[in-house]
């Protein structure tokens, strides 16, 4: 019987490594998770059952896109995210605050009244305050929400980025007072710091006493090294709360998951295994493949044998090959779903790693393959 509050429970650790559970209105998640990206209110080229048949426990979407289209009003009228998509199970809403890194040219920041946003669909001006940006995530229904706030991009300016991590936790804390413990439903707040050891333990220290039910990484994936990235989660992950979820966001591939996993990380997301998916790349147990090559034009065999999910292993990748360089459709749909259900079975794997205590074993033999 699922609880009617957010709840996370710790089951298994490996060293830093572990197993969890988040137990919410809409379902259970197992962690570590990786969750498939649904920017505008869809998973690219899947359908909500396929994700499901992949073992999918939760989907991420973004506030700043649903507020420019299709609007809040009309996910409204229909019910909700959820209904408004066909998706049953836990949604996580990202805040928007990596639009106004990624989207910077089309944006200014007002440290009271939030980014001003000039769409990039019309140009049409936008609010998002950390207020507005909870009150949009509280009315499209989001299971679990995250504030507001300034993902600055990869600098070593650190006085650049102590004013932005000044910034965001003074907008972590009016986004708090605007969710305002909402029932069942969970407040994530976001570490920055950059690549600086005093400012992200600053950070992460402002937004304890703040308080909230779960603990996300933003900032890296940003263009810093893998090691660089390691280094940080070495340092902050330690000093985060046991029994509180760690998400580090924007990540990643699957070396990326398998480094973070080791380092105490529970929740991913990414857009890559279904943008990949339709560049023409798929992931598997012995490395990456990119279909696009010449060398696939007579090799009839698929790409896994063992994924009998929608007859994927009865594609070859010679007809993948040939789909790709018509640019049929058809080659997006098979490979992005190869590709979730793939960092799906990886995330499995992770797990029951941890549980049966051969996690290192697992992690030796794929960092270097995957």
């Amino acid at each position: 019987m699922l609880s009617n509050k957010f709840q996370f429970n710790v089951l298994n650790e490996y060293e830093n490594a572990r197993v969890g559970q988040i137990i919410s209105p809409r379902g259970k998640i197992d962690t570590p998770t990786f969750m498939p990206v649904g920017t505008q209110a869809t998973v690219k080229s899947v359908f909500p059952n396929d994700l499901i048949d992949c073992n999918v426990q939760i989907i991420l979407s973004n506030t700043y896109h649903l507020m420019i289209r299709p609007g809040v009003e009309r996910i409204k009228k229909a019910g909700g995210l959820h209904n408004f998509m066909n998706w049953s199970l836990p949604i996580l809403t990202d805040s928007g605050g990596f639009q106004i890194m990624s989207l910077s040219k089309l944006n200014k920041i007002d440290e009271k009244k939030g980014a001003i946003f000039r769409s990039h669909l019309d140009g049409k001006e936008f609010l998002l305050s950390p207020e507005k940006s909870i009150k949009i995530q509280k009315e499209i229904d989001s299971d679990i929400l995250m504030v507001l706030d300034e993902c600055p991009k990869l600098t070593s300016d650190k006085e650049k980025l102590s004013k932005s991590l000044n910034l965001s936790i003074n907008w972590a804390k009016r986004s708090k007072i605007e969710f305002n413990e909402l029932k069942g439903k969970a407040l994530f707040g976001i570490v920055q710091g950059g690549l600086y050891k005093d400012l992200r333990i600053e950070s992460l220290e402002k937004l304890k006493e703040i308080d909230f039910d779960g603990y996300a990484l933003g900032g890296l994936a940003v263009g810093e090294t893998q090691q660089q990235m390691f280094k940080v989660l070495e340092l902050i992950t330690q000093l985060m709360p046991k029994y509180k979820p760690r998400y580090l966001m924007g990540v990643g591939t699957p070396s990326d998951i398998l480094g973070a996993v080791k380092r105490g990380i529970d929740m991913f997301d990414c857009v890559m295994p279904t943008r990949s998916g339709r560049t023409g790349l798929a992931f598997t147990w012995n490395g990456r493949l990119n279909l696009r090559n010449a060398k696939y034009k007579k090799d009839q065999n698929p790409i896994d044998e063992k994924i009998n999910l929608k007859n994927l292993n009865q594609y070859s990748k010679s007809y993948i090959n040939h789909l790709i360089n018509s640019n049929e459709i058809l080659a997006s749909m098979l490979l992005t779903l190869h590709n979730i259900n793939f960092y799906q079975d990886l995330m499995k794997n992770i797990r029951q790693s941890i549980k049966n205590g051969s996690f290192n074993e697992f992690y030796n033999r794929y960092i270097h393959i995957i």
